[in-house]
């Protein structure tokens, strides 16, 4: 009988929870969920089966009574009852709201990047390619160009180690921050088999030498002079090409930079798309495209190697990939010969490196596009840098040549 009013007294208990319960949920308006509803109910249940023992224990074999138990489930159970898990949640709440502004505002502000005008150069006027994003891609540049001489000869490598995509990557190529590249995008091998031989003849013009930033000089050019800028560098590289090469070669002088009067690249790219594509439009047997820059570094860095005795400034080949890590392809700026353009640059870069080792720094990689959609075969060229002098800039012309010569004849 006991038994009997024990289970009948327990029965009445767990009644009188369920009912406060019940009472409790519909004065929060229901802000209990279904799961965690469903999850008291059991842990009562569970409770009641336990009470039909001699006495209610915790796990650690301490005994309670059953309206501290009921307490203590409650607590549990009801997370309104618990103030100080309450106050922790609340600061988890403002924390993470913090966090998802200041991710929006990085979004907001890579977005505004992109469409200012494809990147441009920083205040100073210098390009400096291997710094723009912070003080450590700098220091990933630098030392890029320090180890150039570990890289394996490109004499030694056969087709089977490009496929190798890691081994590719770290002999060939610097990516910025701002993008990325997988195998897949750069396919190395069929990269390096892609046929670049010039099919028109020189009866009709058939490479177009540009310069987006006209205005770049060097380290001894003269105010004013404009054969002491990458202009003139430029004039010398279509002389060798047209000379000694044979090649019929247009060079577009046009200023793309200076904006009423002050050196203004907000908008330079854009300028140089209008001008180029008219160009091309008149000329549509143009197949080559080469926009020749010098790069920006710091002050005490020099670009410089010795070939055949000359004192010669150092080139690299700059591919834009029309896409970022951050938001991936960038729509608006579509560029259907990427694979073309990889091409061209990667087989440049394998013959600087075989016929003029060291001349070539590391291809770089970075987002947007830098006009290089106009044409399959276009090249952006940056050709030493504000360190250098004039003639070791004019030095680097005739190997320039010559290696562009050896791509488009496939010799």
């Amino acid at each position: 009988m006991k038994k009997k009013e024990a289970g009948k007294t327990i029965s009445v208990v767990i009644w009188i929870f369920l009912l406060a319960l019940a009472a409790y949920i519909v004065l929060k308006g229901l802000s209990l969920d279904k799961g965690t509803l469903e999850t008291i109910m059991l842990n009562v249940q569970q409770q009641a089966i336990e009470t039909y023992l001699p006495g209610l224990t915790r796990s650690d074999g301490e005994e309670i009574s059953p309206s501290s138990w009921l307490l203590e489930k409650t607590k549990q159970q009801i997370p309104g009852l618990n103030m100080n898990n309450n106050r922790e949640e609340t600061q988890e709440d403002k924390e993470t709201s913090q966090k998802i502004v200041e991710e929006n505002q990085e979004f907001l502000e890579a977005k505004l990047v992109e469409e200012n005008q494809e990147a441009g150069p920083d205040s100073s006027g210098l390009e400096i390619t291997g710094g723009t994003e912070n003080e450590e891609d700098g220091q990933e540049e630098t030392q890029s160009a320090s180890t150039a001489q570990e890289r394996v000869p490109v004499t030694d490598i056969s087709l089977e180690q490009f496929q190798n995509f890691d081994f590719v990557l770290r002999n060939f190529y610097t990516v910025d921050s701002t993008t990325s590249i997988t195998s897949e995008q750069l396919n190395a091998p069929a990269l390096v088999q892609m046929d670049l031989r010039m099919k028109t003849g020189n009866d009709q013009p058939q490479i177009l030498i540009y310069h987006t930033h006209s205005q770049e000089e060097f380290i001894d050019s003269v105010s004013g002079d404009a054969s002491t800028t990458i202009v003139g560098v430029g004039n010398y590289l279509a002389q060798i090409l047209k000379e000694d090469y044979g090649y019929n070669v247009i060079h577009v002088t046009d200023t793309f930079d200076i904006v009423d009067g002050k050196l203004d690249r907000n908008q330079a790219y854009n300028y140089a798309q209008e001008r180029i594509s008219q160009v091309l439009a008149e000329n549509p047997s143009i197949e080559v495209i080469i926009d020749l820059h010098r790069d920006g570094v710091a002050d005490d860095q020099r670009l410089v190697t010795d070939l055949n005795g000359k004192q010669t400034a150092k080139v690299m080949f700059f591919n834009g990939l029309s896409r970022t890590r951050q938001n991936g392809e960038i729509s608006y700026l579509p560029n259907p010969y990427i694979q073309d353009n990889l091409a061209f640059s990667l087989q440049m870069m394998l013959a600087c490196e075989k016929y003029y080792p060291d001349f070539a720094r590391t291809i770089y990689l970075r987002g947007y596009r830098y006009n290089l959609h106009l044409r399959p075969k276009t090249l952006l060229v940056e050709c030493g840098a504000q360190t250098n002098t004039v003639e070791e800039e004019m030095n680097a012309m005739e190997p320039l040549a010559d290696v562009l010569n050896k791509v488009l004849t496939g010799t």
